[in-house]
């Protein structure tokens, strides 16, 4: 019988990483562990939107050993810890009873697959790309394989998450040359002699990789080369990745009358009431979207020929410019566009646990409410 495997606080943290990398989050926000030990084994997870004392409560409930949230428990640098406020109480209990939390916030919102994908798949857009795109945290990876052995090696690559370009994977770019090198005395070369020189025909092999996989697409690279000692490059790229950013743009399947599409918005985010400000300008068909607030990307959208932004957060002065430049701007709150990452989350998480025979098993919290009421 094969040994069970164990997993721990730090892998769930790795396996989150890889799908939303930290490494897209704004300066300014705060994700990834926020509390716990990095090496305390888990076995059940419960993921929620919000953390505070009633989602810890039911994670001591249900034996969960980490809740994951998309808003971070530590926001801002604490200056004290005490159960006297509801962050205090929240971090208190979690302690007492070695619960750890991760949070994945504006990577999340940021990621391919991530917050806005789900939201703009709800809205029933098509075509999406990200309304703001973000200069990349890519690299170009170089490295010389000899001829015959370049596919393994392009494979190991592709597997490790290297050559997606947008909508596009397995990218790569080849070249043909003669390498050259003097093997040492001691060395075991897979071509040449030791102390002698020599010369290989090979090729250069190219291809585009997050900041966040290289030390895994390196690794699996060296695996799967055949050389003993490999040379490859590294260099950072300036790029604007197609893939990530805030908030997305799309098309809607038909163009829609506006009573048509809010009723569509409603019935997709499970919502009875929306805030409506600026004018539709006929039909609907493009629409851009941002969870949690968005406002700040009115500008984005108009540039892009949006017909309406849904977001979050609307403030008066963002009603009154999308009214003097004809967008039509639906507030639909901020938990509003954000509720959806539960489930969409804990799918995610279930699939890759499954793909990866991880005994871990996902809860989604239920019953978080919207802090706004509406009478």
């Amino acid at each position: 019988m094969a040994k069970q495997k164990t997993v721990r606080v730090q892998d769930v943290g790795g396996l989150i990483n890889n799908l939303y990398p930290q490494s897209l989050a704004e300066d300014w926000d705060n994700v990834g562990l926020q509390l716990g030990d990095p090496a305390a084994i888990v076995a059940r997870i419960l993921v929620c939107l919000d953390v505070d004392e009633k989602v810890i409560a039911r994670a001591e409930e249900l034996g969960a050993q980490l809740v994951i949230s998309h808003h971070p428990l530590i926001y801002r640098p604490l200056k004290k810890i005490t159960p006297g406020d509801e962050a205090g109480r929240a971090i208190f209990r979690a302690m007492r009873q070695g619960i750890a939390v991760i949070s994945a916030h504006t990577n999340l919102d940021r990621a391919k697959h991530g917050l806005n994908d789900w939201l703009a798949a709800a809205i029933g857009l098509h075509q999406t790309s990200p309304l703001e795109q973000s200069v990349a945290d890519l690299l170009k990876l170089v490295v010389f394989v000899p001829s015959g052995h370049e596919e393994s090696v392009r494979d190991a690559l592709f597997n490790a998450g290297a050559g997606e370009i947008g909508a596009y994977d397995r990218v790569s770019f080849q070249s043909q040359g003669r390498g050259g090198f003097r093997c040492g005395t001691e060395t075991t070369p897979f071509v040449g002699s030791p102390g002698e020189e020599e010369k290989v025909d090979e090729l250069r092999l190219e291809t585009v990789v997050p900041a966040a996989l290289a030390a895994k697409a390196v690794a699996k690279m060296l695996k799967a080369h055949p050389y003993e000692e490999v040379a490859f490059d590294l260099y950072p790229l300036l790029n604007r990745r197609t893939d990530v950013g805030l908030g997305r743009i799309g098309q809607l399947a038909e163009p829609l009358e506006l009573d048509e599409f809010v009723a569509q918005v409603k019935q997709a985010l499970g919502l009875e009431v929306l805030r409506l400000a600026g004018y539709s300008k006929g039909l609907i068909r493009k629409v851009a979207v941002c969870g949690g607030s968005g406002a700040s990307l009115i500008s984005d959208a108009l540039r892009q020929g949006a017909d309406c932004l849904i977001t979050g957060d609307v403030k008066y002065h963002d009603a009154q410019r999308a009214r003097s430049e004809g967008l039509l701007l639906i507030d639909a709150g901020h938990f509003g566009t954000e509720i959806l990452m539960v489930q969409q989350m804990s799918e995610q998480l279930k699939r890759v646990a499954t793909e990866r025979q991880l005994p871990l098993e996902i809860i989604e919290m239920t019953g978080e409410e919207d802090p706004f009421r509406w009478i």
